[in-house]
């Protein structure tokens, strides 16, 4: 209930009684008579749990607002209650036709924001000699709180969210019940003017290194295809065993008797004595295997009392003692891996009721992995994904969910994904318990179904690292990562492709008005020095590999190419051989030679051209064209491999070359085809007869 105050200079726009959220969707249990939503009067908690959908990577306690830690003064709760109502129903009749017009949309979190910012202000003006209460404050108040957030070191971002909030009042203070200082602190200025937040062309979310991203994606694709068979079997045989245990024992001796009886049956044992002479006897796991709840672990337990007991007891650990142990006894063998130490076996020591806590935990994990990796989406979309969420959008496999940033209306959104994605996503859902989402507690449904995508990250690290000496799995250096990194990563690996922007902005669901791609797509596709270093090694290395390849070819009397490029190549080989004859050398004298040897090619579709990048002597591309600034070697798009001294046909581009030729003849064979594509055909036909051509006076 609102509480008149002294100060108060007119009645608030909405009564006490009204409901904080109007004009939106709400849960269906809001809907039902006399559901507990929060309402303008509620002084202490506005609880937006079970009124407003919740976005999946939220926790319920960010969806409340708490009046409290400063802002229990009435003064500054019902200032802050009255900005709060004015900030969700920004829309509204009486709050537009008041003349307070507010940008953006009103959420729960977005009021936590306020709230925090409000307790600031509040404890600034307390700590430097301010009235108790904002009625007696100037424009001039304000500007030097921000002044000593700046000074304080606060990031320029976080002021600007400070500043945003303090002009936002200023708008909205003709529509408050209590004085506020009147007019705008910065007229003219923007909120990232006064934080000097400035935005630059480049995206400040870093790329997660490539020496992470590497074992890290290999590592999440191991558990996934390779693991999770082993894992779900393990699971399935849990579930099988639980549901046909017996809660009574009757009859447990003639079972034992029975179970023995059997060969392949052997005690499981724990992994730590596994190979002991005395190992330790898994017993949970053994009752469960025999027909019984795990709870009556304890009729193998000694007892002076019950002498079956202990007679049990010694006859497991007699049978254990001759080495009818197992510690795989709910999968039977498992994958088979290579280890660091050269060895080979089964990826895991042992799968039993304690591990397979953690190792469902590790397969939600790595598909989390996969799919934050691999698809572009948000933290906040990957979270919003429901049960089979494996769609066809344009004739392609895509995840259908939802899109929360930007939004309070929640579009359904497709992010095109690959095969291995919707591997993870379907083991993602198999160890899922919640009822609708993918990526939730894999042990519990009583929780609210929360996670946390970071700590997932760093989970899934940590397992991995610790069980290397099994999995034979990289080691995942323990890097700064963060599920926007891998966003900004996929943009910049997919910017490698030529004309990728449209795609990655499509991808990124960055939507320009008549584009399909922004500044920021431009921004999270921007080089990075980590990654543009290792690519160019990794294109080094690719491109000594083909170019040791047409050594060997050519050492071994096979054609490599044709044309004026192919000759000078074919020399350089010739020269490297008499070399290695001279020093009596073998395979290895030969490849420092080849590294070490100015051998230029750059492999192409069409052909290979073999211009020295930095001397580009001869290259017909070059000719009467305008350079763009900065750019070094020849222009691949004004190639023509038909006149080129730098042109090297080879054996692998004559297919192409003659199905042109007979394509182009078809075209213009054909009666009904306008002159002007006859003679488009015509051209393309003389170029390809002319490679052709060059390739006959070589042969």
């Amino acid at each position: 209930m609102i509480i008149p105050l002294p100060q108060q200079r007119r009645p608030f726009l909405f009564r006490d009684d009204e409901p904080v959220v109007r004009g939106r969707a709400l849960l269906p249990e809001a809907r039902e008579p006399g559901a507990n939503i929060p309402r303008l009067g509620d002084t202490r908690t506005w609880d937006f749990n079970g009124v407003l959908k919740r976005p999946a990577n939220v926790n319920a306690s960010e969806w409340k607002v708490h009046f409290s830690h400063g802002l229990e003064d009435p003064y500054w709760n019902l200032l802050a209650r009255e900005f709060m109502m004015i900030v969700m129903n920004r829309r509204h009749p009486v709050v537009l036709k008041s003349g307070v017009v507010l940008e953006g949309s009103g959420i729960p979190t977005t009021l936590n924001h306020i709230a925090s910012r409000l307790r600031a202000v509040a404890r600034w003006g307390r700590e430097n000699g301010r009235s108790a209460h904002p009625d007696t404050w100037t424009a001039a108040d304000l500007r030097q709180h921000i002044t000593a957030l700046a000074g304080d070191g606060l990031a320029p971002e976080t002021v600007r969210g400070h500043v945003g909030t303090l002009k936002n009042l200023a708008i909205a203070e003709p529509a408050l019940s209590l004085p506020w200082p009147t007019g705008d602190p910065w007229p003219g200025q923007s909120a990232r003017d006064v934080a000097r937040s400035r935005p630059g062309k480049a995206v400040a979310t870093p790329a997660v290194p490539p020496k992470t991203w590497f074992p890290l994606i290999r590592a999440a694709w191991a558990y996934i295809h390779d693991f999770a068979p082993d894992i779900l079997r393990a699971d399935s045989r849990i579930r099988q065993l639980r549901s046909e245990a017996s809660l009574s024992v009757v009859g447990i001796d003639a079972r034992l008797e029975q179970w023995f009886d059997e060969p392949e049956n052997k005690i499981p044992v724990h992994v730590a004595s596994a190979g002991e002479p005395d190992a330790q006897v898994n017993w949970n796991l053994l009752t469960l295997l025999l027909g019984y709840d795990s709870i009556n672990s304890s009729a193998f337990t000694a007892s002076a009392r019950d002498p079956l007991k202990t007679r049990r007891r010694e006859l497991i650990l007699s049978t254990a003692a001759e080495g009818r142990t197992t510690t795989h006894a709910l999968t039977g063998e498992l994958a088979q891996v290579a280890r660091p130490d050269g060895t080979a076996g089964p990826w895991h020591p042992g799968i039993d009721l304690r591990a397979m806590t953690d190792l469902k935990t590790a397969l939600r994990n790595a598909a989390f992995t996969l799919v934050v990796g691999l698809s572009m989406m948000r933290d906040s979309e990957i979270h919003e994904i429901l049960r089979d969420p494996v769609v066809e959008h344009y004739n392609t496999p895509a995840i259908a969910s939802t899109k929360i940033k930007g939004t309070i209306n929640r579009p359904g959104k497709h992010w095109w994904i690959a095969g291995p994605l919707v591997e993870a996503l379907a083991v993602a859902e198999a160890v899922s318990v919640h009822s609708e989402r993918v990526f939730a507690p894999v042990h519990t449904s009583k929780q609210d179904g929360t996670i946390d995508g970071t700590l997932m990250l760093a989970s899934f690290v940590r397992f991995v690292n610790a069980n290397r000496t099994w999995t034979g799995l990289d080691e995942i250096p323990t890097t700064y990562i963060r599920p926007h990194m891998f966003r900004r990563t996929m943009a910049m690996l997919t910017d490698q492709f030529p004309n990728s922007e449209i795609a990655t902005g499509i991808q990124l669901k960055h939507l320009a008005t008549r584009a399909l791609a922004n500044a920021t797509t431009r921004g999270y596709a921007a080089s990075d020095k980590e990654w543009a270093e290792y690519l160019e090694d990794a294109l080094d290395n690719v491109k000594f590999r083909k170019i040791k390849d047409l050594y060997e070819r050519h050492t071994a009397g096979e054609e490599i190419g044709f044309g004026p490029g192919a000759e000078r190549v074919k020399d350089a080989f010739d020269q490297i051989n008499v070399t290695v004859k001279a020093r009596n050398g073998d395979a290895r004298t030969a490849d420092s030679l080849l590294r070490t040897t100015r051998i230029h090619i750059r492999f192409g579709m069409l052909n290979n051209c073999t211009a020295d990048h930095t001397n580009p002597v001869g290259a017909v591309c070059l000719e009467n064209a305008i350079i763009p600034e900065g750019h070094v070697g020849p222009l691949d798009e004004r190639c023509r491999p038909d006149r080129c001294a730098n042109s090297m046909i080879g054996p692998e581009h004559l297919p192409i070359y003659d199905s042109h030729q007979r394509k182009q003849l078809e075209l213009i064979n054909t009666p009904s085809m306008p002159r002007c594509r006859r003679d488009l055909a015509e051209r393309e036909l003389d170029i390809t007869r002319n490679v052709l051509k060059m390739v006959g006076e070589s042969q």
